[in-house]
């Protein structure tokens, strides 16, 4: 920890505010997040469908709005589209706590997953620009500060809600209105050069022209099995868990267990994992390798599947635990891996122009595939049990992973993941 911290501190101080803010966005976030579904349904009395309808509302205004987002950060600069959206989900979030009908609770959605949208591109545009030749590493720490966010937000918020959903509703809005005045008061206003040669460009034609980019899109849709594969840990692998180890005491503490694991290997680890691949493995080739750790990973629940399920006792909890686990662990090691370069990897293919909408079009192309994955891993999970096969979604998983890991590799072995000459590239200005 000393070393990343050491890390940390060799930065200059617009980068260390880009990490520490998403750390608290991330603490902000999941402070309440994984709560929120139990408060409509439980106190508020809501209808299974309309807190579906809720939480669904924020999702898709998060991801349909990305481009969006990114489009502004390019035109505005990175600075007013962080505070925007930082000062959007304050009033979201407050908003979450303080009412109780329907309509006023789907706009309080809604503004909390456009929030998301102002924000992400720009902070990772932003961090691109001031980390310079150093990005790889930044991205690197930066996941750190993110899933350090993760895994700290829900225990903080479990306490709060003990008191009252309003309490953890008015503590995520006031990190989030303390993190807009930091904004203000100490980040510096940063926009990628290209503004002057933008002018007079329509929105439309700058859109048309990155899906011209031929190998931003195909590597933009190549990477969308790593997150579909990733989001297991949040949907097929609490549901494997529950469905052999019960829905009590067990089943609730091993979910936990696949979370701490995975949050806890990327913060003691991503930091060495992403020196080691830059000094000896290309970034297309370590791409490759996160891409197929990832697949691989649910190898260890595919060998599970053809073990006997005992009745009770503690092979029944192994059984429920390990294999789950493993996985899990190897979904983090496969994301430490490819993260810092896939991050990396948009700017080199943006030719350092239009970054953050190039980061808000790539995020809505993986939102969409993680929309559409999931529905086909539940209809996989569904047929398992219908058929008895359980060995079903992991043999889809992993063939999914194997096909990205091919697809990146193409990418990879003719070039296309280069990105523009170094000399055509424009360098970044501060305003």
């Amino acid at each position: 920890m000393k070393g990343t911290y050491s890390q940390f501190r060799s930065y200059e101080r617009s980068v260390r505010l880009l990490m520490v803010n998403q750390f608290t966005i991330n603490l902000g976030f999941y402070m309440l997040m994984p709560y929120l579904a139990a408060h409509l349904a439980g106190p508020l009395g809501l209808a299974g469908w309309l807190v579906g309808l809720i939480l669904g509302v924020r999702n898709f205004s998060q991801q349909g709005m990305f481009l969006v987002g990114g489009t502004l950060a390019d035109r505005l600069g990175y600075k007013p589209m962080i505070i925007a959206g930082l000062v959007l989900r304050t009033v979201g979030f407050a908003t979450l706590g303080l009412v109780d009908s329907v309509p006023a609770l789907i706009a309080a959605s809604a503004a909390t997953g456009l929030a998301g949208a102002l924000f992400n591109p720009a902070t990772r545009a932003y961090l691109a620009v001031d980390a310079g030749e150093r990005r790889v590493e930044a991205f690197a720490l930066f996941n750190v500060f993110y899933q350090a966010g993760i895994l700290l937000g829900p225990l903080v918020g479990m306490v709060l809600t003990g008191v009252d959903f309003r309490v953890t509703c008015l503590v995520a809005a006031g990190t989030f209105a303390v993190l807009s005045v930091v904004q203000i008061r100490a980040l510096p206003t940063r926009r990628g050069e290209g503004t002057k040669e933008k002018e007079g460009r329509s929105v439309l034609a700058e859109w048309r022209g990155i899906l011209r980019n031929r190998p931003f899109v195909l590597f933009s849709v190549a990477m969308i099995g790593s997150y579909v594969l990733s989001f297991q840990v949040y949907l097929a692998l609490p549901l494997e868990v529950r469905r052999l180890g019960g829905e009590g005491t067990f089943g609730t503490a091993a979910v936990a267990v696949l979370f701490a694991v995975s949050g806890l290997s990327t913060i003691l680890f991503q930091t060495r994992v992403t020196a080691w691949f830059k000094a000896h493995v290309a970034p297309g080739r370590a791409l490759t390798w996160g891409l197929f750790v990832m697949g691989v990973a649910f190898v260890p629940l595919l060998l599970a599947a053809a073990v006997p399920v005992p009745d009770e006792g503690l092979g029944r909890w192994l059984l429920a635990s390990v294999p789950p686990t493993l996985c899990a662990l190897l979904l983090a090691v496969g994301t430490m891996i490819a993260y810092p370069f896939e991050m990396d990897t948009i700017v080199r293919l943006s030719g350092d122009r239009l970054v953050a909408t190039h980061y808000g079009l790539y995020n809505t192309v993986c939102g969409i595939g993680i929309t559409l994955g999931n529905l086909l891993t539940g209809a996989a999970l569904d047929a398992a049990r219908r058929a008895g096969l359980s060995a079903l979604p992991w043999l889809a998983l992993t063939a999914l992973g194997l096909a990205c890991t091919a697809a990146l590799y193409g990418l990879h072995r003719t070039g296309r993941l280069a990105g523009p000459s170094a000399e055509l590239r424009p360098r970044s200005v501060t305003v």
